[in-house]
């Protein structure tokens, strides 16, 4: 087989994969914005196929990974082609990620509808998850593109993200210190919101990646972060 044949067979194999990522992070996008609708409608009926639905995340990464690694055992790619084939698997790994967390807000949303309703809390949820939605929407782009100037974009809107969770946070506190009877609900509020933040900082991990697949080195200095969004770290199965 000819250099410029086996080329030819990794970039169709490549553009097979590039697509399944694609159709994942429609999904995810589409999870975390169907997901944050639900609790602010109070929708069982939405929540529960957000939930269901993160089945189909999960068999994508595993697709993704199985064709990854037929890649890499088939046609033996070279560094700048392995680099690309171990990017996807990261990338498909952080919207698999992406995936838990809008299943974990959907979870959380069927127990707030028998709760008491937050003032407001709701929408500025439904806020926050559609900029972090178009955060993970940008970064995708920007590897589809290998755009690395949108990824860095990507990468600097993260603190408002983590802006918008601070201002969420002091919120829920000033709630229940109002009002003890909804002390129950704001604590869920958080663990959504802090939800919604850790997408936001997959969403910039991809970022990262599509930074390091176009130059060969992931961005050196420090994320920029806010330091609201330290206050609060649940776990992957909160």
């Amino acid at each position: 087989m000819t250099h410029e044949h086996i080329a030819a067979v990794f970039d169709r194999d490549l553009e097979r994969i590039q697509a399944l990522v694609m159709k994942m992070g429609g999904l995810a996008e589409a999870a975390l914005n169907d997901a944050a609708t639900a609790l602010e409608a109070r929708d069982g009926e939405l929540a529960e196929r957000v939930r269901a639905g993160d089945a189909a995340l999960d068999a994508l990464e595993e697709e993704i990974n199985a064709e990854c690694a037929k890649v890499i055992a088939l046609r033996a790619p070279t560094a700048g082609d392995l680099r690309t084939v171990l990017t996807v698997m990261k990338i498909a790994s952080a919207l698999e990620r992406c995936g838990d967390y809008a299943k974990n807000l959907a979870r959380r949303s069927l127990v707030l509808a028998e709760m008491p309703r937050v003032e407001g809390a709701a929408g500025s949820i439904r806020r926050m998850a559609r900029q972090v939605g178009l955060l993970l929407r940008d970064a995708l782009d920007a590897y589809a593109r290998r755009d690395a100037e949108l990824a860095r974009e990507v990468r600097a809107r993260d603190e408002e993200v983590d802006q918008m969770y601070g201002a969420l946070f002091r919120e829920f506190v000033t709630h229940m210190m109002a009002d003890p009877r909804l002390i129950s609900p704001c604590l869920h509020l958080h663990f959504i919101a802090k939800n919604i933040e850790r997408v936001g900082d997959h969403a910039t991990s991809i970022a990262e990646q599509v930074i390091y697949l176009v130059s060969g080195a992931l961005p050196g200095e420090e994320r920029p972060k806010d330091e609201g969004a330290t206050l609060g770290q649940p776990g992957r199965g909160l």
